[in-house]
């Protein structure tokens, strides 16, 4: 290689360089992996050429490093892609030099860049009037750059492209610098004593990945006044101005980046009547089909549509049709093919399909204005009561009956073409909430992990005041549920005890995100304010039985080990909080005030925990002192920012041991972190799992979960999978007390159904 070569620099002059520049860099990047450096000097050898501008250079390094990254007896070429990564960050580094003003390689005075970053409208003014110059020169000695050479290329491309903020479309902000920044606003609602010690704790946690944000908190959290919320659940009642009062929720949610959750279930079906005239009503088809325009006409801070999923119960009479609202075939003005069905299931109607029974459908309007049910918001044995005598009554004109079977056939079918709908199973949820004092969980939300107590808030109609100048519109305000996420990387974990302490924290920060979030509806504000649900998730979960030599196929038994014990870790700071804070609104008659965690009292804990004694003083604990919040855990599916993380996604297998992702920004390979000639054959890919394997995993973790998991299923149709296979699925998953089934992929010789996931609920 030439010891000196012409390159351009940006202001188009030629200047000398020496090489011995590159072959630096290059040693930088390579430090501390399994590498040799001289590779790729003698990659890049043939292609270096005069006149390169330094960013041609620093490309080629890259793409080499890439073109490098692969599977290798010893497993060490995987490190191709920290080296990818390394290069990527020198960029950002000098890009950092020239936006942010200074002249040290990596980071400069944290005080000067938020200065700049407040001056230039990037970052809220709030961090500056909330903290000292001496604070946040303080501070600044913690930013640690050695987290950032733990990244491989995936995290460092994801990072840069969506979440590092960034002033005229160039990268402004370092990875730690945000980091940092979140840590400082995250701790904003502790004791001013307390602050600096807490936001350093919470920096260091999140810096070194043992926690991770979702996405609307790294999005939002340094921007003013940003709704720092994932989920989101409401409901639309059977009126015009409840529908359109709620269309207008579903924009401001989707507007400020929430995924969202919407039941129609109340709505009057096909046929029914409207103001007494018989077959007036159009069904629930065409109001899915402008939720369906809304998520596309209102997308995601910019960068994408809209992301709802539309819940109906499976008794209502356009059950059907819903089922059928994404199929290519048939009028296509009621096809809604840009928001996720889900479907609502009971535990009558799973018996009726076991036993290949009748099924009825009922008209909601036709109920409540003959016998005042509202059938939507019952379960139980008070559901099932109710609709027996639905069922036996005559009088009822718009019943009718159908086998069981030939619904959850269609389902199935349904399932396999577009892996939609979600199932939400009503009794899993309700009978183990830990609020139904209070109310009852309709459906999740878009990822089928978080749900609670929601309600539709009720609309009358629109009036004129009394001097004739205002329209007016007296609202009573319903719940919609809401909640914030984070999750633990068990990658990161050496130990249960390490899990435990950073469950802790998870905690802390979650009760922290509601009060310094801005919901971007009242009704969202309101359940924040009263429920103050929490959605703790995990992620990493494969690597951390890699590291330990467990198959997936064979973890039934240590998930429901460590589980239990961040389930005690979780629950237990809550009520610390709750005694500093003080309890949430609804805690008082609630199952956690009378000793019941999970849907089980003292008797179950006594005989089928490994901890009774610890779940014994904490029983008392939160008796005497409370709980801080309406829920705590909820397995959000992680896709995205578990490659940030540099682990896999949530707590199923892994996707694949490896592949090259060419959907991001260029061609990023991707593969667990701990892959090596020892876990190759313990890392098990999801298509190769038996999926009764998957659910079983699922369902230990359920036990320790009062929320859900975005539990998703593989359907490796090459091994000759059918119908009733993927039905004892669904039927194991209910038997064995999952809440909800997310995506279904079925892989073919030749494709494999694929959605992308909410980017709210990613992190």
């Amino acid at each position: 290689m030439a010891a000196i070569i012409k390159i351009t620099k940006r202001d188009g002059s030629k200047v000398a360089f020496d090489v011995m520049k590159i072959k630096k860099v290059i040693e930088w990047a390579c430090e501390g992996t399994k590498v040799n450096p001289l590779v790729l000097e003698s990659h890049i050898q043939g292609n270096m050429a005069s006149s390169m501008t330094t960013e041609q250079i620093q490309e080629m390094l890259i793409n080499s490093a890439l073109a490098l990254t692969k599977i290798n007896d010893d497993f060490s070429d995987l490190d191709w892609r920290i080296v990818a990564a390394r290069l990527r960050l020198l960029n950002l580094y000098k890009k950092a030099k020239r936006t942010q003003g200074y002249d040290s390689f990596g980071y400069g005075s944290y005080l000067k860049f938020v200065k700049k970053a407040v001056k230039q409208g990037i970052y809220d003014r709030k961090i500056v009037e909330e903290y000292s110059d001496e604070e946040l020169k303080e501070f600044g000695k913690e930013i640690d750059m050695e987290y950032d050479k733990g990244y491989d290329y995936a995290a460092v491309s994801l990072m840069t492209k969506r979440y590092l903020m960034k002033e005229e479309g160039e990268t402004f902000e370092l990875p730690q610098q945000m980091y940092a920044t979140i840590a400082l606003l995250m701790a904003v609602p502790e004791k001013k004593k307390d602050r600096l010690r807490i936001a350093k704790a919470i920096y260091h946690a999140t810096a070194s990945r043992k926690i991770s944000y979702a996405t609307p908190i790294i999005l939002n959290l340094r921007r003013p006044g940003g709704n720092l919320a994932s989920c989101f659940i409401t409901a639309m009642d059977d009126s015009l101005d409840s529908i359109y009062y709620t269309l207008d929720q579903l924009g401001q949610i989707s507007k400020n980046a929430g995924g969202v959750g919407v039941n129609i279930s109340r709505v009057r079906s096909e046929g029914a009547r409207i103001k007494n005239i018989k077959g007036a009503s159009g069904g629930v088809l065409p109001w899915v089909k402008l939720i369906n325009d809304t998520a596309v006409a209102v997308n995601q801070l910019g960068s994408r549509a809209g992301a709802i999923t539309v819940a109906l119960d499976v008794w209502h009479r356009d059950i059907e049709e819903f089922l059928t609202m994404q199929h290519e075939n048939g009028d296509q003005r009621k096809k809604a093919y840009d928001v996720f069905p889900q479907v609502v299931l009971t535990d009558l109607f799973m018996n009726r399909v076991d036993n290949n029974e009748k099924w009825t459908l009922f008209d909601p309007h036709e109920l409540r204005s003959k016998f005042n049910i509202e059938l939507a918001e019952l379960y139980g044995e008070k559901f099932e009561k109710t609709y027996l005598e639905l069922e036996a009554n005559e009088d009822i004109e718009s019943k009718k009956q159908v086998d069981a079977k030939s619904i959850m056939k269609e389902i199935l079918k349904t399932t396999v073409e577009t892996g939609l709908p979600y199932v939400f199973f009503k009794e899993n949820t309700n009978n183990t909430n830990p609020n139904k004092h209070n109310g009852m969980i309709g459906n999740a939300n878009l990822c089928t992990e978080s749900f609670s107590n929601f309600s539709p808030s009720k609309v009358a109609p629109k009036a004129l005041s009394k001097d004739g100048t205002r329209v007016t519109q007296e609202i009573a305000a319903g719940h919609t549920h809401t909640c914030n996420l984070v999750s633990l990387n068990w990658a990161q974990f050496d130990t249960i005890e390490d899990a435990k302490k950073a469950t802790r924290l998870a905690v802390r920060i979650l009760d922290n995100t509601i009060d310094v979030s801005a919901p971007p509806i009242p009704e969202a504000m309101r359940h924040n304010d009263e429920y103050r649900i929490l959605g703790v998730g995990s992620l990493g979960f494969a690597d951390y039985l890699a590291k330990r030599g467990i198959p997936y196929s064979n973890a039934a038994e240590e998930a429901d080990k460590v589980f239990e014990h961040i389930a005690l870790a979780g629950i237990d700071e809550s009520a610390n909080l709750a005694k500093i804070r003080k309890p949430y609104k609804y805690f008082e008659g609630s199952d956690w005030s009378k000793g019941k965690f999970f849907g089980r009292g003292f008797k179950w804990f006594n005989e089928h925990s490994q901890l009774p004694k610890e779940w014994k003083e904490l029983r008392k604990k939160v008796k005497e002192q409370g709980m801080r919040n309406g829920g705590i855990f909820a397995i959000a599916p992680n896709t995205s920012t578990s490659l940030m993380m540099g682990a896999t996604a949530s707590v199923l297998p892994i996707y694949r041991k490896f592949f090259v992702d060419k959907a991001s920004n260029g061609a990023v390979p991707v593969c667990p972190p701990f892959l090596d000639k020892n876990t190759f054959w313990t890392y098990q890919e999801n298509q190769n799992v038996d999926q009764q394997k998957v659910i079983e995993v699922c369902s230990r973790i359920q036990k320790w979960t009062d929320q859900g998991i975005s539990m998703e299923l593989v359907l490796n149709m090459k091994n000759g999978m059918k119908a009733k296979d993927i039905y004892m699925l669904y039927l194991n998953a209910w038997k064995k007390g999952c809440k909800t089934v997310y995506y279904i992929r079925s892989i073919t010789k030749t494709a494999e159904s694929q959605k992308e996931e909410c980017v709210s609920c990613s992190g």
